[in-house]
């Protein structure tokens, strides 16, 4: 039997996985020692939960699933409306070669995936499910890809496969990230006066970093950032369905972040209007919140648990590479230091999970080690825009080249 939760009750349940959440980290030694952000701790004991009923009484529950894209837009739009053009020139050389290392790491996960498969005796396609496409692209880009592989390349159950593939991701992004960077800060001893120092100098507008300082805004302020956030949204739902089918065609909420930059930025220097951040920044932490909780109040874990096992070997071999990769590559290539740790934790966010993952990650080490301007200027845009281009070019060379 199914429960379907309506707007109101889906967004009651997700308050209350974020007050789960919040107690067990703060009661909880080892999920503050190893930085497992708040939504993950709580989501997880929900989905438990959950799976534990539907294995004894049959009942699932389906959670309101607009609900969810909605807050996932409103924190893209905010990725968009914090970047002015300034920031994007900061992030300059820094955010071009995180871009070519995530490249790299794309062409890593696909040839480990694809690879295993054909080892195990499976479909080579399947390998690719069980890489970019799921752990990269997230649940969006393994439904619109599962569709395209059962109808064009006869993968039976390509979609469904590539859900599971996605949850699995979403969970572990969420758990190796802190652990990882804070096994690298220990080793290397990167927690000096140094950190001190940004923490104090943090710009007040640093969006992401520190989520749980007091932000005072005004109800005029207010009003007006959910105008701008309409707006985004509104341009995003347009967007997609204008490009539909056509080569610039992009997942929604890239438009809505694209959407953010450019209001953002028109807004600034055409008409000399100041977006206030402040509120930008608390509606687009709340947005990434609620999302993640609904993500995990989702996750049906009795689909996971269905895996077969070469599957799971793909999938496992896959994590590993990637806390391999970012402990060895991501962080020595971006510098070795308190930033590159912090980029390497959201790395293993997005890298597994999606962005709103690898943004948690990295508020769980700034939390306990002090801010990294330049990691919350650099994740976002790399993991919300551009590497989803390179992804799907990716992914389309790949289907059209293996057997």
């Amino acid at each position: 039997m199914q429960l379907n939760f309506s707007t109101y009750y889906t967004l009651i349940c997700a308050a209350l996985v974020l007050l789960v959440g919040k107690y067990l980290v703060h009661k909880i030694r080892f999920l503050r020692d190893f930085n497992i952000p708040e939504p993950v701790a709580g989501g997880l004991v929900a989905a438990a939960v959950i799976f534990s009923i539907h294995e004894f009484t049959g009942y699932s529950f389906t959670f309101n699933s607009d609900l969810q894209t909605g807050f996932m837009l409103i924190f893209f739009a905010s990725i968009g409306l914090s970047a002015n053009f300034a920031k994007l020139r900061e992030g300059g050389a820094g955010l071009v070669l995180f871009l070519c290392v995530i490249t790299v790491f794309i062409l890593v996960q696909n040839a480990v995936g694809i690879g295993l498969a054909t080892a195990l005796g499976l479909d080579p396609l399947i390998g690719l499910i069980a890489g970019s496409i799921t752990l990269l692209g997230g649940h969006g880009t393994a439904g619109a890809w599962g569709l395209v592989l059962e109808n064009e390349h006869g993968v039976q159950g390509a979609i469904t496969l590539g859900i599971a593939c996605a949850t699995f991701g979403l969970v572990i992004g969420g758990l190796i990230g802190g652990p990882l960077a804070k096994g690298l800060i220990t080793r290397y001893r990167l927690t000096n006066p140094a950190a001190a120092e940004a923490t104090a100098s943090a710009p007040d507008d640093a969006n992401f970093e520190n989520p749980q300082k007091v932000r005072l805004i005004t109800t005029e302020a207010a009003i007006e950032t959910l105008a701008l956030f309409a707006a985004c949204l509104g341009f995003a739902e347009f967007m997609t369905a204008f490009s539909k089918g056509t080569f610039f065609q992009l997942p929604t909420f890239v438009w809505a972040l694209g959407g953010g930059v450019v209001l953002r930025n028109t807004l600034n220097y055409l008409f000399n209007f100041q977006v206030f951040d402040r509120a930008i920044d608390l509606f687009g932490n709340v947005g990434l919140s609620v999302y993640l909780a609904i993500a995990l109040l989702s996750l049906k874990l009795w689909e996971l648990s269905g895996l077969a096992g070469p599957l799971m070997i793909i999938l496992l071999a896959q994590t590993l590479t990637m806390a391999l990769f970012a402990s060895l590559v991501t962080f020595r290539v971006m510098g070795k230091n308190y930033d590159a740790a912090v980029l390497s934790a959201g790395h293993c966010g997005f890298g597994m999970g999606a962005t709103p993952t690898a943004i948690a990650n990295m508020q769980a080490i700034t939390n306990q080690y002090g801010p990294s301007h330049k990691s919350f200027l650099i994740v976002p845009m790399v993991g919300a825009f551009f590497i989803d281009i390179v992804n799907a070019a990716m992914i389309q060379l790949f289907v059209k080249f293996l057997p």
